[in-house]
């Protein structure tokens, strides 16, 4: 079993809470509040421009071209393939990302990052980055794979562009590469650094726990 294969084992029962949280499961079944979904795609928009800074410190502080070129494919990935998507639901709500970017954080959005990029600047370098940004990229595609095969009707939801964006074999080819890079970043890193790496990647799945939990409730400033 691989290092990061250890890190998911960890977090899989959160990772199962995820998916039965009433945001996802009302994904799921196309009864989510339309309002619910609309604070999701502003949130995730606020999260998703403070998740490329950790991209941004790895780069700062990487060690060689292929570690910058890592980031970069990852940086690059964010913003071309989920971009679209997120596009797509924020013309159907009538917002802009300039409207957006005037808007708050929500206090576990905010948590969140905060607790990413406070994790990648005290780290010692790719390890920590990736540790910091993995569990949402890994933790969506499992938990939209599992969604289609437990409820096969999201297909017919109006959800199903979002769901489709985690669960294709793009994605998961993608996630294979990040996981390749990860696991040879950690290789080799002595006990000490390694238990905070495993400490960093369950901190960050317990946020992902937060943020559904969170996106379960309508903004009140839209």
């Amino acid at each position: 079993m691989t290092f990061l294969e250890l890190c998911i084992q960890d977090s899989l029962p959160i990772w199962e809470r995820c998916l039965n949280t009433p945001f996802v499961q009302g994904i799921g079944d196309g009864s989510l509040d339309e309002a619910c979904f609309k604070g999701y795609i502003v949130d995730d928009s606020l999260y998703l421009r403070e998740y490329t800074k950790v991209f941004a410190w790895g780069i700062l502080h990487s060690h060689d071209m292929d570690e910058i070129r890592s980031y970069y494919s990852l940086l690059s990935f964010v913003n071309e393939s989920e971009d679209r998507t997120r596009q797509y639901y924020l013309e159907r709500y009538q917002l802009t990302d300039r409207v957006i970017q005037s808007l708050p954080l929500r206090p576990e959005n905010q948590a969140y990052v905060d607790y990413m990029i406070t994790a990648a600047r005290e780290g010692q370098g790719a390890a920590e980055c990736m540790m910091a940004c993995l569990p949402c990229m890994l933790s969506y595609g499992w938990i939209f794979g599992e969604l289609i095969r437990r409820c096969p009707g999201v297909q017919d939801t109006s959800y199903w562009p979002f769901v489709r964006d985690y669960a294709g074999n793009q994605y998961e080819k993608v996630c294979a590469q990040w996981a390749d890079f990860t696991n040879a970043v950690c290789q080799d890193l002595e006990p000490r650094r390694l238990a905070r790496c495993r400490e960093i990647f369950s901190q960050c799945s317990l946020h992902e726990l937060r943020f559904w939990e969170m996106s379960a409730r309508p903004r009140e400033d839209l």
